[in-house]
């Protein structure tokens, strides 16, 4: 690689708006992977292929030939038990560019094209005679490619990975001739409970993560989420822009438990990388006995001529691929009522049909039965998971009774199930030979125990319990919440890790079952609200809670958050209203509601005649958003909150809609919003109010390319759909 020249490309591939560089060492053969904009193709730096500075200077007398600066990062990552530790200082810190990867031989590619799919195959050797190959696919009209690695082994003897990344994509920043000082950042989304999606945006040089010197020690940032809920802590998502180019470039990961994802830089050039989380970080090994193959997660990989925002829309279009599949009902994305915030964990049979009786000839389609239905006499809802009987008392005439009642007045009955888990009151709890152990104990969590799901017989259980009950009783809706982390591991596999693994694909092989038996039933994924936001959950139901921020002034905040993560129609925000709320109260949550599936929830039997034409109104106007929540392109606006639970300022959403002739603006003021007129941009073209839901008589008005609105003081929102 001569000074100033561009890398040797062994293959390009057109992905729509994206090219794939497969680049290649001619002296070593090593071959990388690097993304592109198609626009900005042309736009490579010629690279320095040498260091420079004093220090290099003066090292020249004992390395004449002087010290690289840029090497092609191996498209495959992964590490087997067998091999060398990695060097650089980075033990217990990355396991990547492992001896292992350095010793996988490229030995063919392939393009393969057919209806509408064009996968590239890239195979490699292992001097043990085992195989890998990585698969990049691209859909026709897709913004996103998928990439996974399966390991397939062909040897006489066992081999035990220790770490298998389903991505790595390195050259980055490809526009810079250099180290491109100043101008990388780093983009990630924290997750805790109650306030999901909190934005981390920061240098390279904050992270340290500028190389050395000399190129030799390895700079790196590794996180992920350890256990079964997957965004807690962070999202399984990474993503890195170049600032002065335009480019960002990211990803994310489509797995329910352990994962990781990774910064890393040795030199000009950085990488990024990503998939289950690996011995070090996640107790993960996998033994593959002759003959026997492993398939990583999938990741969703983008790149955009653009900022964060264009990435996130070009990574959860992805997420519209299941959606084809999805019952009936769900086309118009209606409302639902849900009554945990009416009974709080007490629904009965007289409770829930006075509530559908208030609900009769609302827009409201699906009321949902939450957390408690199955509590014994003098118990606790929190306690009881796991046999699934309805409380007699609350329900002398079964649940069948109460789904006719509430189907009686036009309603779809939902029911709520902590399916995977049993609480200290469940005849389940002591079943020993039925639940999750680690190190031979039973794993315990806050009174709950976990069901192995990778047993028939607990398959054989929740099918009767839980299939069998919701078609008895003739449910249309069911809402699977999951309120515990299992931890780092499980018994039963050759590692914690494996272990898990094996038994969250039995989750999800169960939520699958689900679907076949009962192909009408609305679901709804919830795990204490979004701790299961990651693409292989959210793919297998109709929606997944947002978070359980209930009647909270941060919901808003929340909300805006995962318009970046997760696909609105997909994303249900809590609006619990209140008899004694005034207006300004019930439209600042109303409003939330419109970013995502608007549910309510709260004391609609005994609202004012004048909330209740309120929330008509609202339902009026939502109906009419749907198209733009259906589909579209999200952006934020307004200064970052910085106390979630005490949010000030002020924030707006413009969701444009697919066809670029509606947009949605939901504007919220929050304590001291620091301006009297809040002006939104919006999108050239000549536009008018189609429908609008506000506090403040004056409203908002159109003027030279913006909203502008002029909140009625603090805790105000406003909603207005705009028609070209």
């Amino acid at each position: 690689m001569k000074s100033g020249l561009l890398p040797k490309i062994h293959r390009e591939v057109r992905c729509g708006a994206i090219v794939a560089l497969y680049v290649q060492d001619p002296a070593t053969g090593r071959l990388g992977l690097w993304l592109v904009p198609a626009a900005r193709r042309r736009a490579l730096a010629p690279r320095r292929e040498f260091l420079s500075g004093v220090e290099i200077d003066n090292i020249k007398r004992i390395m004449p030939e002087g010290l690289r600066a840029w090497a092609i990062e191996p498209l495959l990552q992964l590490k087997v038990q067998s091999d060398e530790a990695v060097a650089g200082f980075s033990q217990g810190r990355t396991m990547r560019n492992s001896p292992t990867a350095d010793r996988m031989k490229f030995t063919s590619q392939q393009v393969i094209r057919a209806r509408g799919r064009t996968t590239v195959r890239t195979r490699f050797t292992h001097p043990d005679g085992w195989r890998a190959h990585h698969d990049l696919v691209w859909r026709r009209g897709a913004s996103w490619l998928e990439s996974s690695v399966t390991a397939a082994n062909t040897s006489a003897r066992p081999v035990t990975l220790e770490f298998l990344a389903s991505f790595s994509l390195g050259g980055l920043t490809p526009f810079a001739a250099d180290d491109a000082p100043g101008r990388l950042r780093l983009h990630r989304f924290r997750g805790v409970w109650s306030m999901e999606g909190r934005r981390e945006t920061r240098p390279f040089e904050d992270l340290q993560l500028e190389p050395s010197w000399s190129g030799y020690a390895v700079r790196n940032e590794r996180f992920g989420g350890v256990g079964s809920l997957p965004a807690n802590g962070f999202f399984p998502f990474v993503a890195v822009e170049d600032t002065a180019a335009g480019v960002t470039w990211g990803a994310q990961l489509a797995h329910p438990g352990s994962w990781q994802m990774e910064v890393y830089r040795r030199d000009d050039l950085g990488a990024i990388s990503g998939g289950l989380a690996d011995r070090e970080f996640g107790h993960w090994m996998k033994t593959l006995t002759p003959g026997v193959s492993f398939t990583s997660p999938v990741a969703t990989l983008g790149c955009v001529a653009g900022d964060l925002d264009d990435l996130c829309t070009a990574l959860t279009a992805a997420q519209e691929t299941p959606l084809a599949a999805l019952p009936r009902s769900e086309a118009a994305l209606p409302v639902m009522f849900n009554e945990w915030t009416t009974s709080w964990g007490h629904p009965s049979h007289d409770n829930m049909t006075a509530l559908a009786q208030a609900l009769r000839g609302t827009a409201i389609k699906y009321l949902v039965m939450d957390a408690g239905w199955y509590k014994p006499d003098g118990g606790q809802w929190s306690s009881a998971q796991g046999d699934w009987q309805p409380n007699a008392a609350m329900y002398p005439q079964g649940l069948r009774a109460t789904a006719d009642a509430i189907r009686a007045c036009g309603l779809i009955p939902g029911l709520w199930f902590e399916l995977e888990v049993v609480g200290s009151a469940s005849s389940f709890y002591d079943r020993t030979d039925l639940l999750l152990h680690r190190d031979g104990r039973v794993i315990t969590a806050g009174g709950r125990r976990f069901l192995d799901l990778r047993k028939p017989k607990v398959v054989a259980h929740l099918t009767k319990r839980v299939i069998g009950l919701l078609r008895a009783a003739n449910f249309g809706y069911l809402k699977v919440d999951y309120n515990e982390n299992i931890g780092p591991g499980v018994d039963g596999a050759e590692s914690p890790g494996e272990g898990l693994r094996q038994h969250l694909a039995g989750v999800q092989a169960f939520f699958r079952k689900i679907r076949a038996e009962l192909p009408d039933l609305v679901m709804e994924c919830c795990s204490s609200g979004g701790h299961r936001l990651e693409p292989s959950m959210i793919g297998l139901t109709a929606m997944s809670s947002f978070s359980d921020a209930h009647e909270c002034r941060e919901i808003p905040v929340i909300a805006a958050n995962l318009q970046r993560l997760i696909l609105p129609r997909q994303c249900q925000v809590w609006a619990v209203l209140r008899a004694a709320s005034d207006v300004r109260r019930i439209v600042y949550l109303l409003a939330a509601g419109f970013l995502g599936r608007l549910c309510l929830s709260g004391d609609f039997p005994t609202l004012r005649p004048e909330q209740r034409a309120l929330v008509d109104r609202a339902l009026a106007l939502y109906a009419q958003a749907v198209p733009v929540i259906r589909r579209g392109r999200s952006r934020r606006y307004g200064p970052e909150v910085l106390a979630y639970r005490h949010p000030q300022g002020w924030q707006a959403v413009v969701r444009v809609g697919a066809t670029g002739q509606q947009a949605l603006v939901v504007g919220h003021a929050f304590a001291k919003p620091g301006v009297t007129t809040i002006r939104v941009p919006l999108p050239p073209g000549r536009w008018r109010v189609a429908g609008e839901l506000h506090t403040d008589p004056r409203g908002a008005v159109l003027a030279a390319g913006e909203l502008r609105w002029r909140p009625a003081g603090e805790w105000s929102a406003c909603v207005v759909l705009l028609q070209r």
